[in-house]
């Protein structure tokens, strides 16, 4: 069981990073619409991975329990083993697509922002940015 586990858990990984790149290349490209529709696939194959992982760690925890004379290297068969590697792999991979994505992101509603700002100037009231009461914010001309 803890095999099938492993093999779920790593599917929904590389889902997330393909999803993950998908982002990346919109984000690019300025398609917007791509990327809010797959928010929600996104949440549940991340939601999914977290069940997977639950169930990972309550069948370790079961295997140590029941075998409380042995380690938990010489519990698991090699295919296990390699599944482990390769779970810490994709959790890497994940963290670093993710990272990348985040610093675009973050690039992206910089730009927005600062384009806001010069459209409808803001002043602070105390902690807070509202925009400038001025009638003229936005002039047009004929």
């Amino acid at each position: 069981m803890l095999s099938h586990h492993l093999h779920s858990a790593l599917s929904d990984l590389r889902d997330l990073v393909k999803i993950t790149e998908l982002d990346i290349d919109d984000i690019r490209l300025a398609h917007n619409d791509p990327q809010f529709e797959r928010l929600s696939l996104k949440e549940d194959k991340l939601k999914s991975f977290e069940q997977k992982k639950a169930m990972i760690d309550y069948e370790i925890s079961t295997l140590m329990t029941t075998n409380p004379e042995k380690e938990l290297p010489q519990l698991l068969n090699e295919e296990q083993h390699n599944l482990l590697d390769e779970l810490k792999i994709e959790l890497n991979n994940l963290r670093e697509v993710n990272k990348h994505y985040a610093k675009l992101v973050l690039t992206v509603s910089n730009l927005y922002n600062t384009f806001l700002e010069r459209l409808v100037p803001t002043e602070m009231q105390g902690y807070d940015k509202v925009a400038s009461k001025d009638p003229s914010i936005l002039e047009v001309r004929v």
